[in-house]
């Protein structure tokens, strides 16, 4: 499981955004040819590939799509401006998350601190070799979190901070992306915001997880730091451009370039956490998004790396029967 860090930075897609302060590089445009050649016949061998706003139709019921970026950025405007008239005709958005659902995951973290932090076992100084230790405490303390303080935090929450580059930090606490902006839309239209799946799913996820796993993500999220700039502006040039699926074929190339992994190995791993992380979790949504068109029109936001694939929603559907469509110029 030490591909975690990397698998959960291009399936939230929001935590490394290409934020005002953030100013990497584009990592796939500096590929040699043949090698975003390679990335894109990957990308176009599964359904769906490309696209962020999608429409799908059965027997005269409607269904709206489109996949999401999590933080605040300029470059949103024309999504937000082309996907509310879909939301004027909803008579529900479909998210991810709503307000109800934020609210218990803030009330839970408040009266259970033990899901965010070690209350009985070692702290990570102990669990970790003293060199890792030594290069998290400095890489946390340059986000703003002392020693003392992240040696009490749980592994995978530790890895996804460290996901983050500096330059977002601040824009963490307040999130502004695309599907919070749907969900004010929908508030100022009295239209009701319901969630896909429970408040808890990510705990859930992490519970399967071995605390040596857990370990074993830091230790990768630990290596990809110096470049957590970078690859948030690569995330972020791709979900504009539509290319989901090509940051998913991105993050396996580049994993495959690190010491000690064999194509073997990544394939294993990739699928492991694709299912986990996103296949499981698309095939419950269908059911839910599917009673809820049935009462009328719906829009459903959720974050774009769901879209493609064989499990993707998009196929999904298509899969049940629905006529899907594209709506985002190629």
């Amino acid at each position: 499981m030490r591909l975690f860090p990397v698998v959960m930075l291009s399936f939230l897609l929001g935590l490394g955004p290409a934020a005002a302060a953030c100013v990497g590089r584009d990592l796939i445009a500096d590929l040699p040819q043949d090698e975003r050649q390679a990335l894109q016949t990957a990308t176009d061998a599964v359904p769906f590939p490309a696209g962020n706003r999608w429409r799908a139709e059965k027997a005269g019921q409607v269904i709206d799509l489109i996949g999401t970026y999590h933080l605040d950025d300029p470059r949103l405007a024309p999504l937000l401006a082309s996907t509310l008239p879909a939301l004027d005709k909803a008579t529900a958005l479909l998210v991810e998350a709503g307000p109800e659902e934020e609210k218990a995951l803030k009330d839970r973290i408040a009266r259970e601190p033990a899901l965010l932090i070690i209350t009985d076992g070692p702290t990570l100084p102990e669990a970790l070799p003293p060199e890792d230790w030594d290069r998290l405490s400095q890489a946390m303390a340059d986000r703003g979190i002392p020693g003392f303080m992240a040696a009490k935090f749980r592994p995978w929450y530790i890895s996804m901070m460290l996901s983050i580059p500096t330059c977002a930090l601040t824009e963490m606490g307040t999130p502004n992306g695309l599907d919070r902006q749907l969900i004010d839309a929908a508030k100022a239209r009295g239209t009701p915001v319901q969630a896909l799946e429970p408040y808890d799913t990510v705990f859930r996820i992490f519970d399967r997880l071995s605390q040596q796993d857990q370990l074993s993500m830091i230790t990768s999220a630990l290596a990809m730091v110096d470049g957590a700039e970078d690859m948030s502006a690569t995330l972020a040039a791709q979900y504009f451009a539509g290319q989901n699926r090509l940051i998913w074929e991105f993050m396996r190339a580049e994993t495959l370039k690190l010491p000690g992994y064999t194509p073997e190995q990544v394939a294993q791993e990739f699928a492991t956490m694709e299912e986990a992380m996103i296949d499981s979790r698309n095939r419950a949504w269908i059911p839910v998004i599917e009673t809820a068109a049935a009462k009328g029109p719906v829009l459903v936001a959720f974050g774009a790396l769901h879209l493609p694939g064989k499990q993707g929603v998009l196929n999904l559907l298509a899969q049940d029967g629905w006529t899907v469509t594209r709506l985002d110029a190629p």
